[in-house]
Parts: structure tokens; sequence; C-alpha cells
């Protein structure tokens, strides 16, 4: 499982079930402060830095036959980099494109579609207002997880209250932050 935007919200608990589900997670990450947070406390069992660039070939070298399962976060080349490292059939979660949401251009369709072809692999948004019927089962399980451990979740707070909000706000896209991002009021 490759996981984009792992050090995030929502990346670091996507990496963690993958893991507590027995899958091998590649975390991909901005610096290593990020990366050394996903392998050495998180578990997951490798993290690329994105800044270095060429993700696509620090996956192939973890995962030389490919990636079954990639969470994508962030859109832009990293799902582009994702589409090189496929392997047949496998599948591609949608969950958000943070590098795009400022982009004052159209953003550019991923160059390498064409691998969800050659490897019979499926690519689907993923929106989790579409399981509202299963959020009691997640609640219950992902409050079991954080009581008992096996489920760290880290938050960036920032004081300052609402005249910090803009700079704040900010963060999510420069990478300020690692978890979940609060601005204390």
């Amino acid at each position: 499982v490759l996981v984009s935007g792992a050090a995030g919200a929502v990346g670091s608990v996507v990496g963690q079930l993958a893991k507590a589900h027995g899958c091998r997670v590649i975390g991909v990450a901005g610096g290593p402060e990020k990366t050394r947070w996903l392998t050495e406390e998180l578990g997951f069992d490798a993290a690329i830095d994105y800044r270095e660039g060429a993700v696509h070939r620090a996956v192939r070298a973890i995962a030389p036959e490919g990636v079954d399962v990639y969470f994508d976060n962030v859109g832009g080349e990293v799902l582009d980099s994702a589409l090189r490292t496929l392997r047949r059939g496998a599948r591609i979660a949608l969950c958000g494109a943070i590098s795009t949401y400022n982009a004052t251009e159209p953003a550019p369709g991923p160059a390498h579609y064409m691998s969800l072809l050659v490897n019979r692999a499926s690519m689907t948004g993923f929106v989790v207002f579409d399981y509202e019927d299963r959020y009691p089962e997640a609640i219950a399980d992902l409050s079991a997880r954080l009581r008992d451990g096996s489920l760290v979740a880290r938050e960036t707070v920032v004081r300052g209250g609402v005249d910090a909000f803009g700079d704040t706000l900010l963060m999510l896209f420069d990478g300020g932050n690692t978890g979940k991002l609060v601005l204390e009021l």
C-alpha cells in the first residue's frame, strides 16, 4: 500500500490501518522529520521524501514488483509517479489533491494514466460521506485503537486565535504541519 500525504491526518491513519491489516506500507511525505516519524513511530515499512524527486524510482526500489493499492491525498506529480508503479489489478483511491488546490492554472492530467489500462487497474474517488452507514463501526474501531495505543494521532496545534487563521490555513499547503492541523481559539 502506497500512501501520499502520509504524515497528514488522513494519510497517517490510512497507513496505520493498512499495517494493522497486515499490509506492507510505504508513505510519501515531505522532509526527513516526517519520513522518520512514519517509519519510527507509526510503523510504516518505508517512507519516501517527495522533495528529493523521482518518487516512482524510490517506490520501485522499495517495491520492485509494484504496488497493489495507492491511497492518494495529493494528486499532481505524486499521483503521476504512483501510476508508474502499479501492479496488475491495482486499485487507487482518490481522496484529495492538495497539490492542486491553490493552482492558478488547471492542473494537467496525469501523463501515465495508460498504466491503468496496461495493469488492469482501477481509480475511484473515495469520499467519507459515502460510508455514513458505517460511521458507528468506524468510530468504535478507531476509538478502541486510540485507547489501546495501536493507532497514533498527532496534532499540530497553532495558538493565536482567529487572527492566525490565514497563516494556519496556509500551513496545509506548504507542509508546515504533521498530523491534524488545529487552530486553538
